[in-house]
């Protein structure tokens, strides 16, 4: 579990304008080690990157679905690769 990876979710629901994106910043510093962003996407959904420790990602991830997010969360889809590096920190763009 101490792989590196990243992960990228797409987040639907009522997912904008209600402050989503910086919860999910807080939670990923939270969790610590991670890097990444959080972005609102043009179709109402948020797109997060997070690059770390697999279980680190995965405790992300299980915060999106299951978590005590901001506005309501009707699905998330994600994928699994190898980290690409860049990111200083965890911000929201």
């Amino acid at each position: 579990m101490n792989e590196h990876v990243r992960l990228t979710a797409w987040v639907r629901g009522r997912v904008q304008g209600v402050g989503f994106r910086w919860f999910t910043r807080a939670k990923a510093l939270e969790i610590g080690g991670l890097s990444g962003f959080a972005l609102n996407l043009g179709d109402g959904r948020v797109q997060v990157v997070a690059e770390g420790r697999r279980a680190d990602c995965e405790r992300l991830l299980d915060w999106l679905r299951n978590g005590d997010t901001p506005g309501r969360v009707d699905g998330v889809t994600e994928i699994w690769d190898t980290p690409r590096g860049g990111y200083d920190g965890f911000g929201v763009r």
